[in-house]
């Protein structure tokens, strides 16, 4: 159905109906046509047929309405998780999958508002999205369930008339029991977070304080021993520039460090696959929200553990050099940033080859053409906060007032909040609320 004749329809339906209808949401099935009507939090999705048995699944208000030559039955209903599920089973494009190596951004919506926008960003790149993501903790304060940030990126899916395919990304996961609930809901692509095991502290540590947390790893967890573990010293790589090899100490620091970030991504990678049986599902690990910075040899540890352990994955997020902060670009040498991006890099294809995550990567503008051109399509970009801001930046301006009350409530929560979150913002460096008061 060409824009012309849609528009024709949406605006037919939407007289008779006394609501706006989507025009890029019509779709026709089976003799059922589906649509998305209304505005804001009065939106309704509309099925409308001439045989009642096609949506008695549906939970709406049956009405009859001209439709051609012959008048049609129509039900409106409500935006529900139930009405969500039927409409996935009648419209396969609506449920998310899996999407491999192909460059990929993460569009994360804490709103539930924000789909349709991204969809139309999204027809203008060749990323290939994932539209519903977001994290256990922003589940936790904003009140949402994954289902429900499944759901919201339908809806807003059906609106766009999105067609190309989609993945779901269960962010930040660190839980069996938050794999669970992510994958009720039906997600295809999980991030680990085993952030919590690292230890620091074997970052500059001294050899022999190293060889006791050695000693204390979870060998059996690992299935493995330090001298086996020490083959890894005899197998450089070629980083496309010079050849990189592990020293002793290197595989020592790695180990301490991420022995038991490796013990717990293959604790939750073997759930996962367990819970989801039969259905694909794609796997991210992600180390980035951490203190230390990733070294080469480290992700060579990783990497090369998770392999043999028989973990499968298709990005990772290291640690990279420069500081990834919530909302604003990247801090630190580009020229560094570069040159650890291209070694890292090297490592993914020597290992997977798998894609290279950037999270918190929300108007990081200054290395999106260093992770393009070095990346090609062996990238994922994982960002959220752009939708967030751009929403503040637009509630500033129609309701000022409002947007005072939320500056407020977000001062006196950020010592509380910024504690799960890499940020380094000072409360005492924002204008004086008093100051925002004048006028609205």
């Amino acid at each position: 159905m060409d824009d012309h004749s849609a528009g024709g329809i949406a605006g037919s339906i939407g007289d008779q109906i006394g609501l706006p209808v989507y025009p890029k949401s019509l779709t026709g099935k089976e003799g059922v046509l589906y649509f998305l009507a209304g505005k804001g939090a009065k939106k309704r999705l509309g099925v409308l047929t001439q045989s009642a048995i096609k949506f008695d699944d549906f939970s709406g208000e049956i009405s009859g309405m001209t439709s051609g030559p012959q008048e049609a039955l129509l039900k409106l209903c409500e935006l529900s998780s139930n009405n969500a599920a039927v409409l996935r089973d009648r419209l396969p494009f609506l449920i998310p999958r899996t999407l491999g190596l192909k460059k990929s951004a993460g569009c994360g919506d804490r709103l539930g508002l924000a789909t349709p926008g991204h969809v139309r960003a999204i027809r203008h790149s060749t990323m290939a999205p994932i539209f519903a993501q977001q994290s256990i903790r922003e589940n936790a304060r904003t009140g949402r369930s994954p289902q429900i940030v499944m759901d919201d990126a339908l809806w807003g899916v059906l609106q766009e008339g999105w067609r190309a395919g989609f993945g779901a990304d269960a962010d930040h996961l660190k839980s069996t029991q938050d794999i669970d609930s992510c994958a009720a809901a039906g997600f295809t692509f999980y991030t680990i977070d085993p952030g919590d095991h690292v230890d620091n502290e074997a970052n500059n540590a001294s050899p022999e304080v190293l060889k006791g947390k050695l000693e204390k790893l979870p060998w059996e967890d690992l299935e493995t021993t330090w001298a086996d573990t020490r083959s890894l010293l005899g197998k450089p790589i070629d980083p496309g520039k010079a050849r990189l090899g592990i020293s002793e100490e290197d595989l020592m620091r790695a180990a301490a460090k991420y022995g038991r970030v490796v013990a717990h991504t293959v604790r939750m990678y073997r759930h996962l696959s367990f819970v989801m049986g039969e259905r694909d599902f794609e796997l991210e690990m992600s180390v980035d929200e951490t203190e230390t910075v990733t070294s080469p040899a480290e992700h060579i540890y990783i990497a090369h553990e998770l392999r043999r352990l028989g973990v499968k994955w298709v990005s990772l997020a290291p640690r990279y050099v420069g500081t990834f902060e919530k909302g604003v670009d990247y801090i630190g040498d580009l020229g560094e940033f570069e040159r650890s991006f291209a070694t890292h890099l090297a490592i993914s294809r020597e290992f997977g080859p798998y894609k290279l995550s950037l999270h918190s990567g929300s108007d990081k503008f200054s290395i999106y053409p260093i992770a393009s051109h070095l990346a090609g399509e062996m990238v994922h970009l994982k960002t959220a906060g752009t939708s967030y801001l751009e929403a503040l930046r637009t509630i500033s301006l129609v309701n000022p007032r409002l947007f005072r009350d939320i500056l407020a409530f977000a001062r006196e929560r950020y010592p509380v909040d910024r504690a799960s979150y890499h940020v380094s913002a000072r409360a005492e460096m924002m204008p004086i609320l008093r100051d925002w008061m004048m006028s609205d």
